[in-house]
């Protein structure tokens, strides 16, 4: 099976894009982010004439989550157990999460917030977020109250740059988010909840990316940054063959300022 993960940045503007893709690809699951619509405006008919159901979740023309997936969709959860609302006076859930059972595998397409800079509310937020994330995917895993042995993928845009060579300049970003120490920590605190990033095991190259702002010729300058990614439970993680990132796709006329990032996954034993 072949699960991938895609900021889509307007699912309206790129639907046939992706299903170009889809086919293409051969995907069975696609994970999207940053649809932006609503669950009435979403284009499912594209998807759906291709052969694929589909789960959103948006109420704006901001955030929104979707799976497209030809191997069923069962068990639909839009939020996570604990997710937080972001605002004062009247706090919202936003539409950043979703979670669908396709072939077997638990898959969560996930919108991190962005944090728009350190000691902002939104930055709170996004901490406040990533930790409850991690707190409802180690209850997932945990023999009380989940199953040490489900096969779960929490897969998106992260929103994080995990390590210095995952961005075309670290000294860029000194003092702004996505390089914090408290955002990197709670991004590895995935693995103290039993996760473990797989696209880092199969794409290790330094200064390999899945985003490029569409402004200053960032994409032909391969000015990046890495921050869309898989964090697979145990029993996923045996499952894993391979992982690529599909940097073709931020070509052409009409392209998302991300790419795909794909995981193959073998049989069960």
């Amino acid at each position: 099976m072949r699960i991938a993960t895609w900021n889509v940045n307007s699912v309206r503007a790129r639907a046939d894009r992706a299903v170009a893709w889809l086919e293409r690809t051969g995907t069975d699951v696609l994970a999207l982010q940053e649809t932006k619509c609503r669950d009435e405006q979403f284009p499912y008919s594209v998807f759906e004439a291709a052969g694929y159901e589909v789960v959103h979740a948006g109420t704006s023309q901001w955030n929104g989550v979707a799976i497209v997936s030809r191997v069923g969709l069962a068990d639909v959860e839009v939020g996570f157990p604990g997710q937080p609302p972001y605002g004062d006076e009247d706090p919202v859930v936003e539409a950043r999460a979703i979670g669908a059972t396709c072939g077997g595998v638990r898959v969560w397409s996930l919108y991190v917030p962005h944090g728009r800079e350190p000691g902002h509310p939104h930055y709170a937020y996004k901490l406040q977020w990533l930790e409850q994330l991690r707190l409802a995917a180690r209850s997932w895993l945990d023999g009380a109250t989940g199953d040490p042995r489900a096969p779960i993928a929490l897969v998106g845009d992260w929103n994080v740059i995990p390590y210095d060579t995952d961005v075309y300049d670290a000294s860029a970003f000194e003092g702004h988010t996505h390089v914090t120490e408290p955002e990197r920590r709670a991004f590895f605190a995935f693995e103290e909840a039993g996760y473990t990033e797989v696209s880092r095991r199969h794409v290790p190259t330094e200064h390999t990316y899945t985003y490029w702002d569409y402004q200053q010729l960032c994409f032909p300058k391969n000015k990046g940054l890495r921050i869309d990614f898989t964090w697979t439970s145990p029993a996923l993680t045996a499952r894993v063959g391979g992982v690529s990132i599909d940097r073709e796709e931020r070509k052409g006329k009409g392209a998302s300022d991300h790419v795909p990032v794909v995981v193959d996954l073998v049989p069960e034993p």
